[in-house]
This record gives structure tokens, C-alpha cells and sequence, in this order.
């Protein structure tokens, strides 16, 4: 009996040993894949799609520039000038950012074409700020146009061929993935003949992974960055599927900033302001609308020069989006519709409050942005946009309130139109100001 016990232990622990053996051969091998198929994505993510995002950006910046400067030598607006050179500091900071990716034959023949371009431009742009409009034209026609021909050319070709290092990638990561799941499941058939409870248990929760990390991956090669991992249980693969999840999430939340992000604040813009109200809208929540504008900006502008109106820009958005984080839900949006007006969704109880702050702030922050002479004076003399010379007061902010419970059926004309009335009053008015209109049409 004793060497039975013996002879069966034998066989137990033997079994046993050979189970934990395939077993971790086989775990130990999948995770392996796994980390670097995930590391394959990783790449292919930050910087593969990264590089096809801005060759696209750049293209789309240089034919807006196109148009712009089409627009600017035939209207001979000098309004026009500030427009292009908001593109022309996109166009430089893409410019950047494409220096800082992995450098290739293509990328230094486009990074020698754009340097020459934006070379050509200073000239350009010299020419504008004089107002020379024939050496600008034949700058354009001569230089401009002849490289900007040449950018997109390479910036086609360029993208042509990193579409298919992309498919080439994706290609080989499905590869990989599926040989990965024939090895794991080989090793793993040998651990079903001594026990099928144990290896079945191993098959399975690494098919499902295999397969669930193979979908979501050719998902985010589709560009559907909310695909979600289902996999139970707190093992490694579990936490792969959580951060594969968020790492879509992620993606998703940078493709939206950076289609809709207003460049110079980086506040949400139209679109996702629109979205917000109508979210608001449609799930019948109650909220109050801040039209946010500055008075007497353009004259700033006009005195201090683009640089300094840029940098008011940025501060005022720096400084609502404190005051809302502040004073305000974590729910709260701060929007930029562009230029000097701003949009912040809040609740009811919170609209009146927050037009407050700001404008107490903001009239805090205002003699700091100008020259003792004009802060002492309060004023300054200036041509207004007809050319004639008056007298401009320091900067005031004006706040429309609007609360979405004064319509029967809100909507975001009725909201806009409302807010466009009561900007338009505000701006008579001496000083910041806010209004709230809150009494039901």
C-alpha cells in the first residue's frame, strides 16, 4: 500500500510538474508577446499615426495659408496679415514637432523645403508689413507658391508612404498576434492530456486575451480608439485590458483637442462647445450660458502690437478657466469661440457668481497689461477702424448671462441670438459689466 502511495505521489507530483511547467512556458510566453506587441502598438500610436496626423495638418495648414494669402494680395486688407500669421505660427510649431520625430530621407528633404519656405515667407511677410503689395505679389508668385507646390508634393508622397509603413506594421502585428496564439495554444495542449481542468482554465483565459488584444488593435488601426476590452478577473491581462482601454481613451481625447482646441489657449472650441450645450439640451439639465467678450481690445491690439493682444488672449483664458475651477462644478466647460470671446456652461446657482469673479479679476489684472503713461491716464489716443483719431479707454470685460430655464424649448440659436443681443448692450456701458437674463419668454 505504501508503494502504491508512493508510485501514485509519484505520478501526482510528476503530473503536477509537468502541468507547471507547460503552464508557465505558456503564460510566461504570451505575456511576453503580449508586452511586445503592445509595445509595437505603442509605437505605432505615438509615433506612426502621430506622423500621418501632421503631414495631414501641415497639408491642410499650407492650403489654408494658400487662401489666405490669395484673399489678402487681391483684397489688400492689412486685417488679413494678423489671420496669416496665426497659420504661419500653426505652420512653424508643426514644424517643430516634425523635427522631433525620428528623421528619414523624406523628412529631411521636406524639413530642407520648409526651412526655404519659411525663409521665403519672412520676406513676405516684410513686404506686407509695408504694405509693398507688388513685391508681395511677386514674392508670392515667384517663391511661395513654386515651394508651397513643392511641400504639398512631398507631403503626398510622404503620407503615401507612411500609410503603408502603417498597413506594413498592422500587417505584421496581426501576424505576430496569430502566431503567437497557435505557439501558446500548442504549448498548452500538452498540459490538457495530464489535466484537462487546469490547461483548460490557461487555454482559454489566453485565447480570449489574444484574440481581444487582436481586435482591439485592428480597431485602432480603423481609427476607433473606444474599443473596450472585456477580460474578468484581476491577472495581468485584466490590467492590459484596462490600460489598452484608457490608452483609447486617450486617443480619442487628443484627436478631439486637437481637431477642435483653439492653438492659442488650447480651450475647447465651436464644436465641443455646441456638443456641451446640446448634451445639456438633451438629458433636460438646467444650466446658465456665459458669453464672455472683451471691450476695446482691437485698440489695445492696434497700440501694443499682436504679440501683446495674443498674450491678453491666453491670459483671460488662463484666468476663466481658474476662476471656474475655482468658484465652479467639475462638470463646468470653459470654451473659446475664437478672437476675444469666450464661453463658459456652468449651473444656475453658479452664473452669476462666476460673472463676478471674472470681472473682478479681470479688472485687477488690466493696468498691469499697459504703460505706466496709459495706466495712469486711464486711456490712451488711437484710431478707431474708420481711421479717426478718439480717445480709448482701458480694456473692460462684458458677461451675457443667459439661463437656459428662460425658454420653454431651449436651443442654442434661441441661446446665441440672446447672447448677441445682450453683448451688444453690455458694450454701451461704461466699464465691465454683466447681465443675466434668467425671466422666461
Amino acid at each position: 500500500m505504501l508503494k502504491l502511495f508512493s508510485t501514485v505521489t509519484k505520478k501526482v507530483v510528476i503530473g503536477y510538474l509537468v502541468i507547471v511547467l507547460f503552464t508557465v512556458c505558456a503564460v510566461g510566453y504570451a505575456l511576453f508577446q503580449l508586452h511586445q506587441q503592445t509595445r509595437h502598438t505603442e509605437h505605432l500610436v505615438q509615433i506612426e499615426f502621430s506622423t500621418f496626423e501632421l503631414l495631414r495638418d501641415l497639408q491642410q495648414n499650407l492650403l489654408a495659408l494658400e487662401n489666405i494669402e490669395k484673399q489678402l494680395l487681391i483684397l489688400r486688407d492689412i486685417e488679413l496679415v494678423g489671420l496669416r500669421q496665426n497659420r504661419n505660427e500653426e505652420l512653424f510649431n508643426h514644424v517643430l514637432t516634425l523635427e522631433g520625430l525620428p528623421v528619414n530621407e523624406q523628412s529631411q528633404t521636406l524639413l530642407k523645403v520648409l526651412e526655404a519656405y519659411l525663409q521665403a515667407d519672412k520676406h513676405l511677410a516684410e513686404a506686407l508689413q509695408v504694405e509693398d503689395w507688388q513685391l508681395a505679389t511677386t514674392l508670392s508668385d515667384r517663391t511661395m507658391v513654386p515651394l508651397r507646390s513643392q511641400i504639398v508634393e512631398l507631403l503626398v508622397a510622404y503620407r503615401e508612404r507612411q500609410q503603408r509603413q502603417i498597413n506594413a506594421d498592422l500587417t505584421q502585428l496581426s501576424q505576430k498576434t496569430s502566431a503567437a496564439f497557435r505557439a501558446t495554444a500548442m504549448l498548452t495542449l500538452f498540459g490538457i492530456c495530464l489535466s484537462a481542468p487546469v490547461t483548460i482554465t490557461v487555454i482559454l483565459s489566453i485565447h480570449r486575451s489574444v484574440r481581444a488584444l487582436k481586435s482591439a488593435t485592428q480597431s485602432i488601426s480603423a481609427g476607433r480608439f473606444d474599443h473596450h476590452l472585456e477580460l474578468a478577473g484581476g491577472d495581468e491581462f485584466s490590467e492590459l485590458a484596462h490600460d489598452f482601454y484608457q490608452m483609447g481613451e486617450k486617443l480619442r481625447e487628443l484627436e478631439q483637442l486637437h481637431l477642435d482646441a483653439n492653438p492659442l489657449t488650447l480651450l475647447p472650441g465651436n464644436r465641443a462647445i455646441d456638443r456641451a450645450i446640446d448634451t445639456r439640451i438633451n438629458q433636460k439639465i438646467d444650466f446658465s450660458h456665459l458669453y464672455i467678450d472683451l471691450d476695446n481690445f482691437k485698440s489695445y491690439g492696434d497700440r501694443y502690437g499682436y504679440k501683446a493682444g495674443s498674450d491678453v488672449i491666453s491670459q483671460v483664458g488662463d484666468l476663466v478657466q481658474a476662476v471656474v475651477n475655482e468658484f465652479g462644478n467639475p462638470d463646468d466647460l470653459v470654451g473659446h469661440i475664437g478672437g476675444d470671446d469666450y464661453v463658459v456652461l456652468t449651473s444656475l446657482d453658479k452664473g452669476e457668481l462666476l460673472a463676478q469673479t471674472i470681472i473682478s479679476r479681470f479688472d485687477q489684472m488690466v493696468p498691469t497689461l499697459y504703460s505706466p503713461e496709459d495706466r495712469q491716464a486711464q486711456s490712451f489716443v488711437g484710431k478707431d477702424r474708420y481711421g479717426v483719431e478718439r480717445k480709448f479707454p482701458l480694456m473692460s470685460i462684458s458677461i451675457a448671462v443667459i439661463h437656459s430655464t428662460r425658454y420653454k424649448y431651449p436651443s442654442r440659436l434661441a441661446i446665441s441670438q440672446d447672447c448677441a443681443r445682450l453683448k451688444e448692450y453690455l458694450k454701451l456701458q461704461d466699464g465691465s459689466t454683466y447681465m443675466v437674463e434668467e425671466q422666461r419668454k
